[in-house]
């Protein structure tokens, strides 16, 4: 396999599920996740920042960011991203003025803690409750970002959107922002649950992923263990290949029982389709 193609796991996913929640920040034991991470073979972390207390977040902190520091080094295990699911509960879309601003602040400051500890990836999700539902917010989106995306440069920062947009519409979205500070976050799954095809999106959109989320949902529905559900990873790898992609793969998949031997498995499974595509 390509000894450049890095692979990593979501926050939460080596820690014991918390109010029933598939994903979450995992407040009491994030600092174990790296030595978790490390013992299953992972290079990096795709942090997750999310609910009422994100200025708590150990990232928004000096002290937290110095704690994260010393464990990646420690560890070899690196944050790569940032998962903003903060975003799908405080989308940037259907709010108020007021609302709006307060969340672009909440970017900026987001953006500005990245950059000191030195993560490259800011993932911004509208999907679910805060997916774009019409040309108007598509077009509102447009104006916004593009006054924000010179100081994400600026701080080294890339936005990585995912967004449930048919393939012509996600691609028209990056194209007119077109900036080098944005970028796609693919998701595997979520794309399978809507029914898109894969050759599809990536073939319109394909030389704008930096990051891809691995992940089966089957067809209009959940999360499922993966290889039990709708989506086609040959494909999704072949076409990944072919546009250049050679990571990060970020395993978001389903959770199991034992938290590490599930981990274990599924990076297996993603190996699987490595050692096939980038041999």
């Amino acid at each position: 396999m390509d000894n450049i193609i890095k692979i990593g796991i979501i926050q939460g996913r080596l820690s014991s599920p918390e109010g029933g929640r598939i994903q979450f920040f995992p407040w009491n034991t994030w600092r174990e996740e790296f030595s978790k991470a490390q013992a299953c073979g992972f290079q990096l972390i795709d942090w997750v920042i999310n609910g009422a207390c994100v200025e708590e977040n150990p990232l928004m902190t000096t002290e937290g960011i110095a704690e994260i520091k010393a464990l990646e080094e420690t560890t070899g295990v690196a944050v790569i991203a940032v998962c903003a699911d903060y975003f799908m509960d405080s989308p940037l879309i259907r709010c108020t003025n007021k609302e709006r601003d307060e969340r672009v602040e909440m970017l900026y400051k987001i953006a500005e803690q990245m950059h000191k500890a030195g993560i490259s990836y800011l993932e911004l999700p509208f999907v679910d409750q805060s997916a774009i539902k019409t040309e108007d917010e598509l077009k509102a989106l447009v104006e916004l970002f593009s006054s924000l995306l010179d100081e994400m440069h600026k701080r080294n920062v890339t936005l990585a959107f995912e967004t449930s947009l048919p393939a012509d519409a996600f691609a028209g979205f990056i194209k007119a922002l077109d900036h080098p500070a944005t970028k796609v976050n693919y998701d595997m799954g979520n794309s399978a649950s809507l029914g898109y095809s894969p050759r599809d999106e990536l073939k319109a959109y394909g030389q704008y992923v930096a990051t891809v989320h691995v992940k089966d949902r089957v067809h209009g529905g959940g999360t499922v263990p993966l290889g039990t559900g709708d989506t086609d990873f040959d494909t999704c790898f072949a076409m990944l290949r072919e546009k250049g992609f050679r990571g990060p793969f970020i395993l978001q998949a389903a959770r199991g029982g034992e938290e590490m031997a599930w981990c274990r498995s599924n990076r297996e499974f993603l190996l699987q389709y490595l050692r096939k595509y980038y041999p």
